[in-house]
């Protein structure tokens, strides 16, 4: 795992790419590399430079080192490739000889021998650049899901890349501008859409696609995996035995030769991979998380490290345990810097934080269990948008009633949280919406008027747009189930857009590599073969995975409710928080360049205080924007996404 950056046909490229590079050093503390080579003949022009920062996890030595060169191939390569065992097996069997053992060499003579073809063989996470010196093109490449992000700016036929948009950002501030679009969809969602980009000039390639570069100015796109294809291919076809392909995916992902360790949450997914991760890997480690008992309880949190102590005395598993305190007034400018783009998931909080002690334990790799809930119907989302339509089979007399009766209800007190009226208020916001607008309102942070009446009324169009967009990525496929569609939607949007990007940046910020067995292409094939009446039974979400994760789980465990890995946000708020929040409401730069409308984020404040409304992760978001946005907007290029100094050091 590391991080790559490097410029093609792009003036003074060489010294761009070495402070792009630099910028990444988190990314990569055991090693950097540059590659030059001239890209075309003397009549175009033109030159290639390929930046690296290594994060030694497979073929310690030498030979593994980047930018790796050999026979007119060069390649920088950010990623993890979990079937290369198999791949270097077939290619020594064609006559391939090997240097070393990294799988970095395995995708080099793999695209040696295959080319683009190669591409859907790979079975893992990554991203990387890849130049023919004989041809003088540059091919850029992301994984089939989005785990790994490649960030890009062009400038006619020229390109600059990097594993961060803040590599880009601090290089080239004075000639971004921020994307008003990407603002308005980061309010929405409290994330930026994997398919815009919070800089107008800058892009992030897709996942599953590829962009080929040529030394004469034109350019080539190309789509080798496309998840809607698969999942439409995979309801035609009976489930798999789906222990076998999750303990598949999971002993895969534990190829390294350093050690590797599981986050434990003690939730269903995390426990399930620390379960078979120790089957596999006896003794192995594992990291959980706590915070201040007081925060909890006033959060309503259930009680994971119980769990948690559990499955390590089970499996064997040597657990450590972190209860935290933090200074959110610290982490909040350092976590927005390494989130490069307007994130307002405080869950980034709990990754960086994990990751830190795991590094200073000697960890180099974890495994998470994200993208559990999203290919397996596993969040309260997807059982209520199935609940709304029955609820919109109650004759309307008897629901006004119980909404009147809701809405009056707090969702808080001075001393504690109602998480039950929060669900309440939450799931009645949308329980009589059609299907997409639903989905979309069941996860979001406002619904359309809410929207426009917080943002400057010159951005009304744009914030059709974005509803637009997200409407026109639900419907388009043909699943026959509500819950399959609910799955693929998350699976394109939610997942590559925050859960995915959120752990790659705050974990390599803290220099170690988070894997995710469950967001492999073996497994999410295997999800779209399961029917969503399979995926959701009765009110039981997750009951596929449940069924499987009983082969190895106690039953405690599995069928324990469901857990949150969040942080105590409504505690921070109305403690830590409190001035801060102030601060930006009468004086932030997004109210006093017109972005945002001081009178809609009072009463935001106002609300959340009363305790009528959780307002609290709306207002966390709001203060991650401001941070980023003071950043971004700065005058001077070199200070373009710098730690902003707002509350806190």
């Amino acid at each position: 795992m590391c991080g790559i950056a490097g410029a093609y046909l792009w003036p003074d490229g060489g010294p761009l790419t070495d402070r792009l590079t630099e910028t990444l050093a988190h990314r990569g503390p055991d090693g950097s590399g540059r590659y030059t080579h001239r890209a075309g003949g003397h009549t175009t022009g033109g030159e290639v430079h390929l930046g690296h920062r290594r994060l030694s996890i497979i073929d310690l030595s030498e030979t593994g080192a980047q930018p790796m060169v050999s026979d007119g191939l060069a390649i920088t390569y950010n990623g993890e490739l979990y079937n290369a065992p198999e791949l270097r097996a077939e290619l020594e069997a064609a006559g391939v000889r090997f240097r070393g053992t990294s799988d970095t060499e395995v995708v080099l003579e793999a695209w040696r021998r295959w080319g683009t073809d190669s591409l859907p063989r790979l079975r893992g996470m990554f991203a990387f650049g890849m130049f023919d010196e004989r041809t003088g093109e540059l091919t850029l490449v992301r994984d089939q899901l989005g785990i790994k992000p490649l960030f890009l700016v062009r400038r006619g036929g020229s390109v600059v890349f990097a594993s961060e948009l803040k590599a880009l950002a601090a290089e080239l501030g004075g000639q971004l501008r921020v994307d008003d679009g990407a603002l308005v969809a980061s309010l929405l969602y409290y994330w930026v859409p994997d398919q815009r980009c919070a800089f107008r000039e800058a892009e992030k390639l897709a996942p599953g696609t590829w962009l080929r570069l040529r030394p004469d100015g034109t350019s080539r796109r190309g789509t080798y995996w496309d998840i809607k294809k698969v999942a439409e291919e995979a309801q035609h076809l009976p489930p798999l035995d789906l222990d076998a392909v999750i303990a598949e995916s999971t002993r895969k992902h534990l190829l390294a030769d350093v050690p590797v360790a599981t986050f434990l949450s003690g939730g269903l997914d995390s426990s399930y991979l620390t379960a078979l991760a120790a089957r596999y890997q006896p003794g192995i480690s594992a990291y959980t998380i706590g915070f201040r008992a007081e925060d909890a309880k006033f959060e309503a949190m259930p009680d994971d490290l119980r769990y948690a102590r559990v499955v390590a005395e089970k499996f064997g598993v040597d657990l450590h345990e972190i209860e935290i305190a933090p200074r959110v007034l610290d982490l909040l400018p350092k976590m927005t810097y390494h989130l490069d783009e307007p994130i307002g998931d405080p869950a980034a909080i709990n990754t960086y934080l994990i990751c830190t002690a795991a590094r200073e334990a000697g960890v180099k790799v974890m495994l998470s269990g994200m993208g559990a809930d999203e290919l397996f119907a596993g969040y309260r989302k997807h059982l209520a948008n199935l609940l709304a339509l029955r609820y919109q089979r109650v004759p309307g007399l008897l629901r006004r009633p119980l909404e009147t009766v809701v809405d009056r209800l707090p969702v808080a007190t001075a001393r504690r949280g109602y998480r039950s009226v929060r669900f309440a208020k939450r799931f009645l916001s949308f329980a009589e919406l059609p299907e997409e607008t639903a989905f979309r309102r069941s996860y979001t942070m406002y619904d359309r008027g809410e929207l426009l009446s917080l943002v400057n009324p010159d951005l009304a169009s744009t914030v059709d747009d974005v509803l637009t967009e997200h409407a026109d990525t639900y419907n388009d496929n043909a699943l026959a189930d509500h819950v399959n569609r609910m799955c693929l939607a998350d699976a394109r949007l939610f997942l590559p857009g925050l859960n995915l990007a959120y752990t790659d940046r705050s974990s390599m910020a803290a220099s170690t590599e988070v894997r995710v067995p469950f967001v492999d292409v073996e497994v999410v094939k295997a999800a779209f073969r399961i029917p969503g009446k399979a995926k959701i039974a009765g009110r039981q979400g997750k009951a596929a995975l449940k069924e499987a994760a009983r082969s190895i789980l106690p039953k405690e465990i599995v069928y324990r409710p469901k857990g949150l890995f969040s942080a105590p946000l409504r505690a921070w708020m109305s403690r830590d928080l409190a001035p801060l929040v102030r601060e930006v409401v009468n004086e932030g730069l997004l109210v006093r360049s017109g972005l945002l409308r001081r009178e809609a984020l009072q009463r935001l404040v106002d609300e959340d205080a009363a305790g009528q409304q959780d307002r609290s992760k709306h207002l966390w978001h709001v203060l991650t924007l401001e941070h980023w946005y003071r950043g971004a907007t700065a005058n001077a290029p070199e200070r373009a996404l710098a730690k902003p100094s707002l509350g806190g050091t």
